[in-house]
């Protein structure tokens, strides 16, 4: 744990009982339970997130070479895909000569 052992956890126990005071240690360890706690549910979230984001970057590179991925994602960023490549109408001209 951070490289402490009992005898520093110990003496580091008691200059907070001592500074803090008994009454409101109890509160305080209570209160660095639950930052401990949104610190570790925060981490394992961003640590999800990098694992799905890296999931589907594999399956985005995994797909065949011309076939068109479809994902939202995609459509967002290459709206231009979803396109047709010419949209340019003939027009009927009379050709002069």
């Amino acid at each position: 744990m951070f490289g402490i052992g009992v005898p520093e956890l110990i003496i580091i126990l008691v200059i907070a009982l001592l500074v803090i005071g008994p009454q409101k240690l109890p509160d305080l360890a209570r209160s660095l339970g639950k930052g401990l706690a949104e610190f570790k549910k925060a981490s394992e979230d961003f640590q999800r997130n990098v694992q799905e984001e890296s999931r589907k970057t594999e399956e985005k590179s995994a797909t065949p070479p011309g076939q068109v991925s479809t994902t939202a994602h995609d459509e967002h960023i290459y709206p231009a895909a979803q396109t047709p490549l010419h949209t340019e109408e003939k027009k009927d001209t009379p050709h002069s000569s």
